[in-house]
């Protein structure tokens, strides 16, 4: 299996639950201010928690369109 190319890595990140709920928001954002459209390629999601805190990233891999 083949994977596509891209060209750059954007990475998302929350800690605080304020911030993680406006974390879509922040991805759209910033999507809707590229000079180029960009094609987002493939995209990870990861969670992580210790004993007083909550992090979620998104990343996306991407080409410019």
């Amino acid at each position: 299996m083949a994977c596509e190319q891209f060209d750059a890595v954007k990475v998302f990140s929350a800690t605080t639950a304020g911030d993680r709920e406006r974390l879509g928001e922040r991805l759209t954002a910033w999507l809707r201010a590229q000079p180029k459209p960009v094609v987002i390629v493939d995209r990870a999601v990861l969670q992580s928690s210790d004993a007083r805190f909550h992090c979620i990233t998104i990343v996306l891999f991407y080409r410019e369109g």
